[in-house]
């Protein structure tokens, strides 16, 4: 308790207006520069964050200028404040540095939250222990806590210190990667799925490079591991051969770039436009809003096909029944003229409509028209056309038949035993 004391002989022979002064030129100084710097920085910037106190650089200015102030003002008489400032700041340095990191990679996760909690609550802690002098009472307690792994011997302390120097070099990991991605990544690809490809590889990359230095930090013999990886390589090998296929299936395509995000494809029936690709996976959107997860594997194996590989147009047809006193020209432009009001319809090509077969009920026509923007929709742009239709044949007088069905009545048949069923037609038959 010694240093508790020297804390407490420092408060009675201090100048405390002295203290605060200095504290509050450093805080103040802290929050200018941090507020001058961050003026066209992102909300989501990890140095200035949304409010600027909120962010790492506040903090980090601020405990450097209170260590610089307490050095000094130590010249002139002891110190109580700045001193009890510099471990404050640190823990509140710390707990900045993973909150942000945290909702920078993992932006909607509830368990990185409850991280964040536990990480404040034991840097205000240490921070405490700090203050009253407990802190290397505490270090020399967990050094004289052995863990024993064979041959080897671990204290507490090493285990303690090892996991938050990884922890730490696996945030800045992330953080760098994140940083990468959006900075450089988005200026040097114009391509979206090259960009993609990028950004996957430099994340992996630093993720383990990250990886082998926290290793390292803990005390693990990077060495030893090389038996044990090969060994993980081969059972990889044969246990995960489905997910290695579709990873490196996932980079052909992104480097290949036969496939692309936002182009319109078909895969097994099922029609989308591709909404992102990831290493082991591609998502598809559908038009009614179904998404289909389709495995990259799948995308190289099998029949794909791509149907805004070389035009971005998109064809989509209606049918129509007319009778067969219609004249035909005449439902033709009234089928054209529909589909050209629409605003989503492009003029080049133009709209056509086609007689394509003579149907028991009547003349069926098809409309074809194209599209340029598949992705906002075709069920609807198909009803407001076949609502442009009906409005436009009743407007002639065009006439819609009803499905005509004839029934053959024998009289001397007998009759049967169960029930008859007779499908009703919609208008009167015509007499056999």
């Amino acid at each position: 308790m010694e240093s508790f004391d020297t804390l407490i002989r420092d408060f009675s022979q201090s100048s405390t207006w002295l203290e605060a002064a200095v504290l509050a030129l450093c805080l103040a100084l802290a929050y200018g520069a941090s507020r001058i710097l961050g003026r066209q920085q992102p909300p989501d910037s990890v140095w200035f964050g949304r409010r600027t106190v909120d962010g790492l650089m506040f903090p980090l200015l601020a405990l450097a200028l209170v260590y610089a102030g307490r050095v000094a003002v130590e010249l002139v008489q002891p110190v109580f404040l700045l001193r009890v400032a510099v471990p404050v700041l640190s823990s509140l340095v710390l707990i900045r540095f993973f909150a942000r990191i945290l909702a920078n990679a993992f932006p909607k996760s509830a368990a990185m939250r409850l991280v964040e909690r536990i990480v404040s609550w034991l840097a205000w802690g240490v921070a405490v222990l700090w203050i009253v002098g407990l802190l290397p009472a505490v270090r020399a307690e967990l050094s004289g806590v052995a863990i024993h792994f064979g041959k080897s011997q671990v204290t507490a302390l090493t285990l303690i210190e090892g996991s938050l120097s990884a922890t730490v070099v696996m945030l800045l990991a992330l953080w760098l990667s994140s940083t990468v991605e959006r900075r450089l990544l988005d200026r040097a690809f114009v391509d979206l799925s090259m960009r993609k490809v990028a950004a996957n590889a430099t994340r992996a990359v630093l993720l383990l490079i990250g990886l082998l230095f926290a290793l390292s930090a803990v005390g693990v013999d990077l060495t030893a591991l090389s038996v044990l990886g090969g060994a993980v390589g081969v059972g990889l090998g044969f246990g995960l051969q489905k997910l290695a296929s579709n990873y490196v299936s996932g980079f052909v395509i992104l480097l290949e770039r036969s496939l692309r995000i936002g182009d319109n494809v078909r895969v097994d029936g099922f029609e989308g436009r591709i909404t992102d690709i990831k290493t082991r996976y591609t998502l598809i959107r559908a038009g009614n809003g179904r998404e289909s997860i389709v495995p990259n594997e799948t995308l190289i194996t099998q029949r794909v096909e791509n149907l805004s590989d070389a035009d971005r147009k998109f064809n989509i047809t209606t049918t129509i029944t007319v009778g067969y006193d219609s004249e035909v020209a005449r439902v033709q432009a009234i089928l054209c003229a529909a589909a050209a009001a629409q605003m989503r319809v492009l003029p080049d090509p133009a709209p056509v409509a086609y007689l394509v077969n003579f149907a028991p009920d009547g003349l069926e026509f098809s409309l074809n028209f194209w599209v340029n923007d598949p992705s906002a929709g075709t069920v609807n742009l198909r009803s407001a056309i076949n609502i442009a239709i009906l409005e436009g044949l009743r407007a002639e007088g065009i006439d819609i038949p009803y499905p005509q069905r004839v029934v053959r009545v024998q009289a001397d048949a007998p009759p049967p035993a169960g029930p008859m069923h007779v499908a009703h037609a919609s208008a009167p038959p015509p007499v056999a």
